[in-house]
């Protein structure tokens, strides 16, 4: 590739490239990570756009404070899910963002966490290129990261892991996919998205695969807000039901756990 070719492709990148925070178009969608839960936590083009947007499509796990961001002029449309209770359907929730898109709207998504680490983002960026709607992605902090981060436990510690295993509590139902063996062997340390439901079945799984019943293990629920709540104890305080914790929650199992350190 010559000198002149590449200053043009070069030129062209530059010229089409726009800040994550430009505004909103007319008929344009951000899938927008809302982070933990507290306001601080948000990165700015996150801010900008929940401030001016004319629709916001929000789950449940979004916090009061990050919704208090939005202007009082933007419709909010709630597209919460929470295992075992009514909730909205994925499909719709697609064709929510479609026919809302079509219509001119500036459109929020707003996902607790991170868009893509189990919040079902690439099947809604699917659906919106499917339809030719133009969309943009603002990641967000993942609970994974953020919750243990916050309760002082570090998920990678060179005396303890240099392997991490990121999960959801729904692996542990009847049809699961995972080799539990597999990871066992593999993972010191797991960080467990929505495991609260299933930490029975998961904690009997794990230790029949091989992992130390004494192992710690960390509950930590809504960290960073004021419904913040902390548990701890070991694999075999699950099995015998005296730990229990608040769902949902970010489950912490590994040696990390011991290394925290109470820093707020």
């Amino acid at each position: 590739m010559d000198d002149a070719t590449s200053t043009a492709i070069l030129a062209n990148m530059n010229s089409s490239f726009r800040p994550f925070d430009t505004p909103l178009q007319s008929g344009e969608v951000a899938l927008v990570g809302a982070g933990p839960g507290d306001v601080g936590l948000l990165t700015l083009a996150a801010a900008n756009l929940i401030q001016d947007c004319d629709v916001i499509v929000y789950d449940a796990l979004v916090s009061d404070a990050v919704m208090a961001l939005a202007s009082v002029h933007a419709e909010k449309v709630f597209a919460g899910k929470r295992g075992g209770k009514p909730s909205a359907q994925q499909s719709d929730i697609c064709d929510t963002l479609v026919s809302l898109a079509q219509a001119g709207k500036r459109v929020v998504r707003l996902k607790g966490g991170d868009p893509f680490v189990f919040g079902r983002g690439g099947e809604e960026i699917r659906a919106l290129a499917d339809a030719n709607i133009p969309f943009r992605v603002i990641p967000g902090i993942t609970s994974g990261i953020a919750a243990p981060a916050m309760a002082g436990i570090p998920v990678t510690d060179r005396t303890v892991n240099g392997a991490l295993a990121f999960l959801t509590g729904h692996e542990a139902a009847e049809k699961s996919r995972m080799d539990w063996q597999a990871l066992v062997a593999a993972f010191p340390v797991l960080v467990i998205y929505m495991g609260t439901k299933n930490l029975p079945s998961i904690a009997e799984n794990l230790v029949c695969a091989g992992m130390q019943s004494s192992t710690p293990v960390a509950i930590l629920h809504a960290v960073s807000t004021p419904e913040e709540q902390q548990d701890y104890g070991t694999l075999n305080d699950v099995l015998l039901g005296n730990l229990q914790g608040i769902s949902p929650a970010i489950v912490v199992i590994g040696e990390v756990v011991n290394e925290r350190r109470e820093w707020r």
